[in-house]
């Protein structure tokens, strides 16, 4: 058996090693490093893939946030409700810009934000909603985006996590989570769903010219060479990573099915353990399992990660500590019990490996040891 990653890049490589040195091997040969034909190529057929107008690649995740809620022109003090449970890059690039994160709590269930402490948070002063499309599944976009409307506010879909998941609204349709709102926002971390060998972003809208405003943003503020129309940042997709991510792409949905697959198993597998509740999927929309994360009950989290790291058995916390309780973000609005229902997600879930290669015999090992140390 080979040896058990939280996500297996190296197998995954082998796995597709000739097409990728290949491509990698033909940017080197045009030397198109910047902008090259590579980054169009991937663009246009993410654009396809999504179902999206307009795809404006850019350096990574963290850059898309920024870049989305600079061509919103939000101004200082400008508050953007974002849930609590979530990576800090969500509210770090609220932070950055000098806007106000306005955290709130999430649904017990999908862990997403919840519609309803979004509206209870709203003040004359709020103009953006970030919902975080968390470990794979669209968070409610329906009730968020008719409280967006009701409120006049914008909506920017972080879908880092969830990117080729499906999102079924209430008249049938269906979008593509980061599609929805006014602007999505994703990154291309190599641990990503589709993830490329170094850094890597893109955000998405139908707005032709939001779309017009972002290219120009992520190009030093320049729509031609040496004339700046706007403050911009440096944040480019490069060609190398491009030829990287339309392979990948090409593979996506074979990934999300082998993510599936081990998902299923984990959920039979331990539906009959009382001290793990596995996760919840929402009715109104797929899951693409960036990852597979427990609650853990009546047992000690910690000691259950010393247990299986001794069998060589990885597993992570996302994330130990709510966005409010971190020193970064210390408010004087915020204090421990405000947001229940993260605060015990924190301390209490645990994920385990989930990656496009884990083999039946790595599933069947982890579930073996994951309930030997339950009692099972």
């Amino acid at each position: 058996m080979n040896p058990i990653q939280m996500v297996d890049l190296k197998v995954q490589y082998q796995n597709i090693k000739a097409e990728v040195d290949a491509a990698l091997q033909n940017v080197m040969n045009n030397t198109a490093f910047i902008n090259g034909p590579e980054v169009k190529a991937f663009q246009e057929e993410l654009q396809s893939y999504l179902g999206v107008k307009h795809v404006i690649p850019c350096a990574n995740g963290t850059d898309a946030l920024q870049i989305a809620m600079m061509a919103l022109d939000l101004q200082p003090g400008d508050e953007v409700i974002t849930a609590s449970f979530t990576y800090v890059a969500t509210a770090e690039v609220i932070a950055l810009l000098k806007l106000k994160p306005v955290l709130v709590d999430v649904d017990p269930h999908t862990f997403n934000i919840d519609p309803a402490a979004i509206e209870k948070a709203i003040t004359p002063k709020t103009k953006a909603i970030v919902p975080v499309h968390l470990f794979g599944q669209c968070a409610d976009m329906d009730p968020i985006l008719e409280i967006a409307r009701k409120h006049n506010l914008y909506v920017i879909e972080d879908t880092a996590q969830a990117i080729g998941a499906k999102y079924t609204h209430r008249d049938g349709s269906v979008s593509t989570a980061g599609c929805m709102g006014h602007i999505g926002a994703t990154s291309f971390f190599p641990s990503k769903n589709l993830g490329c060998y170094g850094d890597g972003g893109a955000l998405f809208t139908n707005d032709d010219q939001l779309a017009d405003s972002m290219r120009m943003i992520a190009n030093h503020g320049q729509k031609v060479r040496y004339y700046h129309d706007s403050i911009g940042v440096n944040s480019r997709l490069d060609s190398m990573q491009a030829a990287i991510l339309r392979i990948k792409l090409r593979k996506l949905d074979e990934y999300t099915a082998a993510r599936n697959k081990a998902a299923d198993f984990y959920d039979r597998a331990f539906a009959d353990v009382p001290q793990l509740t596995t996760p919840a999927r929402a009715t109104n929309s797929t899951h693409v399992f960036h990852q597979y994360t427990l609650v853990s009950s009546g047992i000690d989290r910690f000691k259950m990660q010393e247990y299986l790291a001794s069998k060589n058995i990885p597993s992570m916390v996302y994330y130990p500590v709510p966005l409010h309780m971190q020193k970064a973000y210390t408010d004087p609005r915020y204090k421990e019990g405000d947001f229940p229902i993260t605060e015990e997600l924190c301390k209490h879930v645990i994920s385990l490996p989930m990656h496009t290669e884990l083999t039946q015999e790595q599933l069947d090992y982890i579930v073996q040891e994951v309930k030997a140390f339950v009692g099972q």
